[in-house]
């Protein structure tokens, strides 16, 4: 509201009067759940899981990256050496004003990954070199349009979408097979900062790995568990009789 009132006297519009006692909201907590990394694991690990949602929960989970922004990486895009990968982030600057312009034409971020993510990568793309990271398991009817960098040129599967990814997040981890009850996609990101700062992570460290600018947006992400809590509760203990 306060950028675009600027924007309007900038430019000799008349805008409404904000009044002065007027204070801007504390953004809310998240109602996200973290959930605990033996949940996660075992989750990952579990022989009905295919290889693709392996793969992509636990890269979501060690880039506490956006689900939209890892589905939409390209192999070759990949630093497998390096385990990184540039992201079209949400909000992504464009580097010209060209309305539609392609990916190539914004400034990309870096996320980064970590040993479990790598040993699960070169097992999922088995020698692909070019197109999606994640794709579908049957290719696009005669009838859908889709653009050449969402389809792999050597199979000729699509991307995989955000709404399939949390369809089979959903249908795995759902209680009593109830669609919708199950896990989404964000908790992956969420439950990776939480772990990262019950770990000691700086509240700096955090937001360049959340890629986030403000504090405040990192806060929401962070909530410590109950063994969290108590295990920094003890050092406040006297000198003889800390855990």
């Amino acid at each position: 509201m306060l950028s675009w009132l600027g924007w309007c006297a900038e430019r000799g519009y008349d805008g409404p009067v904000v009044p002065a006692w007027t204070k801007r909201l504390p953004p809310p907590d998240s109602d996200t759940p973290a959930r605990s990394k033996m949940a996660i694991d075992r989750l990952i690990a579990r022989r009905d899981v295919h290889l693709r949602e392996k793969t992509l929960w636990r890269m979501l989970y060690e880039t506490c990256a956006r689900a939209e922004e890892v589905l939409g990486v390209n192999i070759e895009e990949l630093d497998l050496a390096g385990r990184r990968a540039p992201v079209k982030s949400k909000g992504a600057r464009p580097r010209t004003r060209r309305r539609g312009a392609p990916r190539e034409d914004f400034v990309l971020e870096t996320v980064f990954c970590d040993a479990g993510t790598a040993r699960l990568l070169p097992r999922l793309i088995k020698g692909r070199t070019r197109g999606p990271v994640f794709v579908t398991h049957r290719k696009p009817g005669p009838g859908k349009v889709v653009s050449p960098r969402d389809v792999c040129p050597d199979t000729g599967l699509a991307r995989l979408s955000y709404g399939q990814a949390r369809a089979m997040l959903d249908a795995h981890t759902a209680l009593a097979g109830v669609q919708g009850a199950g896990w989404d996609l964000h908790e992956w990101r969420h439950s990776g900062l939480t772990h990262l700062g019950e770990a000691g992570a700086s509240l700096p460290m955090l937001m360049a790995k959340s890629r986030h600018k403000k504090p405040e947006n990192v806060r929401r992400y962070f909530h410590p568990s109950a063994e969290a809590i108590a295990e920094v509760t003890s050092l406040l203990a006297p000198g003889d009789s800390r855990r």
